[in-house]
């Protein structure tokens, strides 16, 4: 949860509901208090595997620092983490869910494990088509996730900033693209792009509040997109079940195996 400890330390859930905007970044809203940019701080909890924590702030926007999630990993191992007596429990997706737009998509299935797979598609000479997959309780969010940076488009920095947008962009916290190249190379993954896309994916399932056990498929989705899933998720109960591994570890022993084990 955050909290505004600037307006009476009120607080704003990291919840699906508190969604207010998602135009190029992911807004929470309750009670006309506004939480901006919420994303990368919520991917790099739930890529440390962190899902109790209060995040005080004292203006309605996170800050962006060098554009990625790899600043905020760091702050948490140095502050480190304490490890909790009750059990986990997961979002487990039962029942496949798509959701689609046009030529974007974003879907989510069955699967032991939390696995995202993502596909972007730009017409830029650096980016193309670019696809990335990863799987989240292996431990490898903090090296091949988190360093990844937000990039945009210098030709369309004008109109942003006339919207009210990338206010405070610069080549120290965003890759910045021109029309053939990066202004300020170099990059840190050669698909970073694609890698930052899953970044945020993260940063917006994290408004399931919980962490989810499935295979999260997206292409050329979306802020919008990632969070209508979270809507639709939560909004039909049939699609998923609330567990612990250790329900799974039990769920998948065999009857005779699961009495040997009381046995034991």
């Amino acid at each position: 949860m955050f909290r505004r400890v600037d307006l009476d330390n009120f607080v704003v859930e990291a919840v699906s509901r508190n969604v207010a905007r998602v135009s190029y970044a992911t807004s929470l809203m309750k009670k006309g208090v506004f939480i901006s940019t919420t994303e990368h701080l919520l991917s790099a909890f739930i890529g440390m595997g962190i899902d109790n924590a209060i995040v005080e702030l004292d203006n309605l926007e996170l800050p962006i620092l060098d554009g990625s999630a790899l600043p905020i990993v760091e702050m948490i191992m140095k502050a480190g983490v304490r490890r909790q007596r009750r059990k986990r429990t997961y979002l487990r997706i039962v029942r496949p869910i798509e959701v689609s737009e046009g030529d974007k998509s974003i879907a989510v299935y069955p699967g032991p494990a939390y696995t995202v797979s993502y596909s972007i598609n730009f017409p830029h000479p650096l980016i193309g088509n670019e696809a990335y997959e990863v799987e989240l309780t292996n431990g490898s969010y903090i090296s091949d996730i988190a360093p990844a940076r937000t990039f945009g488009f210098l030709e369309q920095a004008p109109m942003l900033q006339n919207m009210g947008l990338i206010r405070g962009a610069s080549e120290e916290n965003a890759i910045v693209l021109t029309r053939d190249g990066v202004k300020n190379g170099p990059l840190r993954f050669e698909d970073e792009f694609v890698r930052h896309k899953v970044l945020d994916l993260i940063g917006d399932l994290a408004l399931l509040g919980h962490q989810m056990l499935g295979r999260v498929v997206a292409d050329r989705a979306g802020h919008a997109m990632h969070t209508a899933l979270v809507s639709r998720i939560l909004k039909d109960p049939s699609l998923w079940e609330m567990t612990t591994l250790e329900d799974l570890d039990s769920q998948e022993l065999e009857p005779d195996e699961q009495l040997a084990e009381g046995l034991a």
